[in-house]
């Protein structure tokens, strides 16, 4: 028998991350300070202290600051430089394309670069106005994502619903809450208050085989196709079913953390139909997992909406 999940152990491991990351970041806001007054700069207030909510210096919609994967770190266009570019509002990111979201959660120095990013718009004396997380698809695609299927020829063909279960609602929403409670803790000891958070799922992809730049040699890519082809699907239509499911189970899990204890300022955002996957589907996926400019474009719009 499985072993249940303790919800609670997870938001625990968040704020002890937390803790250790805000000790850390102490040491350096001092040594900052200390530099900046032997050099007889005056020292503004530390990130510790209430920001002045004063207007920002230029015209702004606000600050957010982000992490996550490549959807907010994608080459030319994302939805990051989207927000700024289109939309007004200035962006601190610590977002790596490649990411997983257990990289955001537990790797050395990450959210070390999220308190710093948080520590650098509160000098400026403004509170920001959500954070941004974005992650998941690098955590079931590219080599692992086979693992994730039954063969097409057995009598189970499919996904494998013990390993989704394991992968979607057990590693990855446990990631997601540890990530959640540690930077809720590290905006509460530097505000005193969470800070809205805004999470999103991910849109139905198209698994045809086309990765960055064509994918193949030194580019990423293909991360669904191989996969698929290695099982033994290769009629479109069943992929195409199968990505479904997946992506439905993994907005299931993402839009059940959102709003409940301890999670009250957390929002999830369904990006799900925001992209065609029809005829046209190449002008609005660049490939299997990332969005042209024109469906960067489509996805931002929704953020605009919740932010």
């Amino acid at each position: 028998m499985a072993k249940k999940q303790n919800p609670y152990k997870a938001v625990a491991v968040g704020k002890a991350l937390a803790l250790a990351t805000l000790k850390r970041r102490a040491q350096a806001i001092e040594k900052r300070q200390r530099v900046l007054a032997k050099a007889k700069i005056k020292v503004e207030p530390t990130a510790r202290n209430e920001p002045t909510k004063a207007p920002v210096t230029h015209a702004s919609m606000g600050v957010l600051i982000a992490e996550g994967d490549s959807w907010f770190d994608y080459p030319f266009h994302d939805i990051l430089s989207d927000l700024e570019d289109s939309y007004g509002f200035d962006v601190e990111s610590a977002a790596h394309r490649g990411d997983t979201v257990e990289d955001m959660a537990y790797s050395d120095g990450q959210l070390d670069d999220f308190s710093r990013r948080v520590e650098k718009v509160l000098r400026t004396g403004v509170e920001p106005r959500a954070i941004l997380l974005s992650g998941g698809g690098n955590d079931v695609a590219g080599d692992e994502f086979a693992m994730l299927l039954n063969h097409a020829m057995s009598s189970i063909a499919g996904l494998n619903q013990s390993i989704v279960t394991g992968v979607v609602d057990q590693r990855i929403r446990d990631a997601y809450v540890t990530i959640l409670s540690a930077i809720t803790e590290i905006c509460k000891a530097h505000l005193g208050h969470p800070v809205p958070i805004v999470i999103h799922g991910y849109d139905y992809p198209v698994p045809d085989g086309r990765g960055f730049l064509g994918g193949w040699g030194p580019f990423p890519g293909p991360w669904l196709e191989p996969g698929f082809r290695r099982k033994g699907y290769s009629q479109m239509s069943k992929r195409r079913q199968i990505c479904v499911e997946l992506i439905d189970r993994f907005n299931t899990m993402l839009a059940g953390l959102a709003g409940i204890s301890p999670f009250g300022h957390v929002r999830f955002l369904d990006l799900r139909n925001t992209l065609a996957t029809g005829s046209t589907y190449k002008t609005w996926w660049a490939n299997e997992l990332h969005p042209t400019s024109k469906g960067f474009d489509a996805v931002t719009k929704k953020f605009v909406g919740v932010v």
